[in-house]
């Protein structure tokens, strides 16, 4: 099954689709209130699509042309939605990051290359215990969530804003600090590649940036050998295409893996926040020389996911340096 959230002449639908069958559900008025739903009622969404019914059909690509495609889920509260992600997760990952951090020589290992070792050796333990804690990074609260056709604005200061197709994880924490899954998404990761190039220990900055996914989030099991395609469109043209893997089968980290060391935290399991967070890519336009410019089209598909991921490229102006008041 697939989700997905529409705009209407009176506010917001969610849409549960099969195959092609798409269809508005009944009286939800949103994904996060659905998923909420289920929780209380200790059900899955499934069921409780299944127990509010299904409306009239709509044809979801048409609603895409037209715009009004949505964020897939969003917390009414954007300060309680986080974005985060894991990197050096996919096998093949290492040696793009590894080409962008310069300094090393060819008999020393840099720290992405140790780090990536240690997922070989640790990332999937036998048993489903613990493993090898993976690099982490955060990209901001809901106010980064970008919906899918609307613009990645690349701040005036960045040096970059470049694609990174990735599988997102969608979850939301339970009353009692619980996380329950909600699904999957595709999702388009934009950071800044030339600042994080410059020192590794600038890849916090270059993080923080806006992200998008969905459109549609599949819920369920997901496929353990992805294959989807990453492109970018210049005036209509295709300038840059890739394909891109995910899934267990292409990692070399588990979910459960991940996913321990990102809720092992407190600060994570607060009850009713929104976690989006993306698992990370070994397939990048910049480790092929390509820079985006603005007004250049992000796609990201891949056939579990439904309809494609796209989003125009912006550059904001540079609003000079950031100035503190006193009170």
């Amino acid at each position: 099954m697939l989700l997905s959230q529409i705009r209407t002449d009176t506010g917001i639908a969610v849409v549960a689709r099969e195959g092609s069958e798409a269809a508005i559900v009944k009286g939800a008025t949103s994904t996060y209130a659905l998923a909420q739903e289920a929780l209380q009622a200790g059900t899955n969404l499934a069921e409780a699509i299944g127990a509010r019914g299904l409306d009239r059909a709509v044809d979801l690509a048409s609603l895409a042309a037209e715009g009004r495609l949505l964020l897939p889920i969003h917390h009414p509260d954007p300060g309680h939605m986080h974005l985060t992600g894991t990197g050096l997760t996919h096998l093949g990952s290492a040696a793009t990051r590894d080409a962008m951090h310069a300094g090393g020589d060819a008999e020393t290992l840099t720290d992405s290359m140790k780090m990536f070792r240690m997922g070989l050796e640790g990332g999937k333990p036998e048993g489903g215990g613990v493993g090898a804690q993976p690099e982490w990074f955060y990209k901001g609260t809901g106010h980064s969530a970008v919906a899918p056709g609307a613009p990645l604005t690349s701040p005036g200061f960045a040096e970059d804003g470049g694609e990174e197709p990735e599988i997102a994880g969608i979850y939301l924490v339970g009353p009692d600090g619980q996380p329950a899954r909600v699904g999957w998404a595709l999702a388009n990761e934009f950071s800044d590649h030339v600042t994080e190039r410059v020192n590794y220990l600038w890849l916090a900055h270059s993080k923080l940036r806006p992200a998008s996914f969905g459109p549609e989030i599949l819920v369920g099991d997901l496929p353990s050998d992805i294959q989807g395609t990453s492109r970018i469109r210049r005036d209509g043209a295709v300038i840059w295409e890739k394909p891109f893997l995910a899934g267990e089968a292409n990692m070399s980290h588990s979910f459960a893996n991940l996913e321990h060391h990102h809720f092992k935290y407190e600060i994570f399991r607060q009850p009713g926040d929104l976690h989006i967070h993306m698992f990370g890519t070994a397939t990048l336009s910049f480790g092929d020389g390509i820079r985006a410019q603005p007004g250049d089209v992000f796609e990201i598909e891949a056939a579990p996911f439904g309809l494609p991921l796209t989003n125009p490229l912006a550059q904001s102006p540079d609003r000079g340096m950031a100035r503190v008041t006193s009170l």
